[in-house]
């Protein structure tokens, strides 16, 4: 994609009152105006002004200049909004979705976490052409889930600039808790930059966005906490690993304006409630590039359901939600008084908020912004603090994968521009510098020899995973904070077979240089797909040899986290994976065909770390 593909193309009037026309839109969809479906009073009994119910709607896709922040710029808008409409879809029906290409370049739309044939997925270049300028594409695909989901764009970096929407598939039965209104919380990541430019100053200078290193008061202060040889030694460790302790995030608040709903914290969108109330927020997290660590304070929230699907209640006072998760919570406010709904980046380097209030305009205090944290042993899981060198990958055996010429994936237009000369591969049996370690996930030889033989039972964690820790940056004594052993189904998936086969995959990159990769091998490099049995039950290992989370997604299937709830594991559509964390999931292959499976960082997925796999 060129830099060109993110300047404004201005519509004609005809273009306009013809696509407006065709779709049903009035003037006033075409004004750019901010979501009309984040209605303050949210959803009772009837539908929010602004939602495209189902099943049959009509989606039509422009570039056009809205104000975000106060400040003029261009966006792409979707039925006059951005972000776009909410999209309201029943469980049981047969969805049409019909979406009219008003740009003047290529589109698309993936509907994410949904299960559909692949034809309908959205992914141009895997399973579709893309929808070219001009012209309507229609999505037809049966409504087989409920909970809550979103939808966006898979064609360049379109995602970065507004091209994202809220979807909600209501209940056939009746679902396993009651409220009394709902709220949909959509966050998102705003740049006034070009997303290329973004992407060019990424690959042109480690930590560019990052202003938040470590000073001389920095290391006097740790002297003096930690003494003067440990001080050194970490620093030296970070130093010839050529990275930064606080690498938290590739790309933050120095350019970022976090929204929910469209809204910066600056304009206080509110929520609002009857005291008493039992009120459902629905939050998706459908920024580009950051995590938000949310939490109301004053308030109890009851988490209800993970990327769409219900799992037994949980009481938290916070939770982190990585790029592409979706969370539903209840909270019952009591009192007449106004809550502020605080959406932290975890690299603190800036928030989204709205205000949880009975009256419009009121706002609660904004809480105490927490200091960015240093990344430190956690980071490498047991690895060790050995030196690990990112700037040489060599050794690593890529057999087993066919052909892959002329792949056309919109968005990883930009990986063959980039440098291949010090990234050949990567020997994950033993790491340069990691100290001789046999084992540098942190498995034990008895537990590395009990995982060779099949030993580990279904829904056990993996020996590696860190799924009771919170994450960087938060204190898991201030308050009860939201971790993935938390999780637990309210009913067994149907397949219960152990898994016939165990798939390991690497999670590789170079952040000096900017390279993301699976296994060492951006996806321009790859010569074949990943295979999946039709039908197989399979265990699906991800190792994160990077000191960066990654939120992993895979397409068209479901992935059963094996957080050691036995048979009662969680399902998700997107795995948060830790620094030097090893996670597994559990994963029935139901659905012929080719699917996307990606880092849902956009520049991480745009910079390599993708791959498609096929089911047959």
């Amino acid at each position: 994609m060129t830099r060109s593909n993110f300047i404004t193309h201005p519509l004609s009037r005809r273009q306009v009152l013809k696509g407006s026309a065709a779709l049903g839109l009035g003037s006033a969809a075409a004004m750019g105006l901010s979501p009309a479906w984040a209605n303050p009073w949210g959803r009772t009994n009837v539908y929010s002004k602004g939602v495209e119910e189902g099943p049959e709607v009509s989606l039509a896709i422009r570039r056009e200049s809205i104000s975000i922040d106060g400040q003029e710029t261009s966006a792409f808008s979707i039925n006059g909004t951005s972000p776009g409409p909410l999209i309201r879809l029943k469980e049981g029906q047969d969805a049409v979705l019909r979406v009219t290409n008003l740009l003047n370049e290529s589109t698309s739309i993936h509907w994410h976490g949904l299960i559909l044939p692949p034809e309908m997925d959205g992914v141009p270049g895997v399973s579709f052409a893309g929808i070219a300028p001009g012209e309507t594409f229609t999505y037809r695909f049966p409504v087989r889930q409920n909970g809550t989901y979103w939808y966006h764009s898979h064609s360049g970096m379109q995602e970065q600039l507004g091209h994202v929407g809220p979807l909600i598939i209501d209940a056939d039965e009746r679902e396993p808790f009651r409220y009394d209104r709902e709220h949909v919380l959509l966050l998102t990541d705003w740049t006034f930059e070009d997303p290329m430019s973004v992407f060019r100053n990424l690959k042109t200078m480690e930590g560019y966005y990052n202003f938040q290193e470590r000073t001389v008061a920095d290391f006097f202060a740790d002297v003096r906490q930690n003494g003067l040889a440990p001080t050194v030694e970490m620093r030296g460790m970070w130093a010839k690993m050529r990275m930064s302790s606080r690498d938290i995030a590739d790309v933050t608040g120095s350019t970022y304006t976090y929204l929910l709903n469209g809204h910066s914290p600056e304009e206080n969108w509110n929520a609002l409630f009857k005291p008493g109330e039992r009120v459902r927020l629905r939050v998706i997290n459908g920024s580009a590039m950051s995590y938000f660590d949310v939490r109301i304070p004053g308030l109890k929230m009851t988490v209800v359901a993970a990327d769409g699907q219900p799992v037994q209640p949980v009481p938290v006072d916070e939770f982190r939600i990585g790029v592409a998760e979706t969370y539903d919570v209840l909270v019952s406010p009591e009192d007449d008084q106004a809550y502020t709904i605080f959406a932290e980046s975890m690299d603190r380097s800036g928030y989204a908020r709205a205000t949880l209030a009975p009256r419009e305009g009121m706002q609660a205090e904004i809480p105490d912004r927490r200091q960015i944290a240093d990344r430190g042993m956690e980071a490498m899981g047991a690895h060790g603090m050995g030196g690990m060198d990112h700037s040489t990958m060599e050794g690593m055996d890529h057999s087993g994968m066919s052909n892959m010429q002329g792949m056309d994936h919109s968005g990883m237009s930009n990986m063959d521009d980039m440098d291949h000369s010090n990234m050949e591969g990567m020997d994950h049996s033993a790491m340069s510098g990691m100290s001789g370690m046999e084992h540098p996930t942190g498995m034990t030889e008895e537990q590395h020899n009990a995982l060779a033989s099949g030993m580990l039972a279904s829904g056990e964690a993996q020996p590696g995973s860190r799924y009771g820790q919170v994450g960087i940056g938060i204190d898991p004594n201030e308050r009860r904070v939201l971790v993935y052993q938390d999780l637990k189904a309210f009913t067994p998936w149907p397949d219960r077979r152990e898994p016939g086969r165990e798939l390991e995959l690497h999670l590789t990159g170079n952040m000096e240089r900017y390279m993301w990769s699976f296994d060492g091998q951006k996806f321009s490099e790859v010569s074949g797909p990943i295979h999946f049995e039709k039908d197989e039950r399979l265990r699906l290992i991800l190792v994160n040899d990077t000191m960066m989370e990654h939120p992993i997604h895979l397409h068209g299937m479901w992935m059963e986290l094996e957080n050691g709830q036995g048979e009662l594991i969680p399902r998700k559509h997107t795995l948060n994976v830790k620094p030097g964390e090893r996670v597994s999931a559990l994963i029935t292959a139901d659905a012929e065909g080719s699917w996307a499976f990606h880092c849902h960082l956009l520049y991480h997925m745009d910079a390599g770390m993708f791959r498609v796999v096929q089911v047959s």
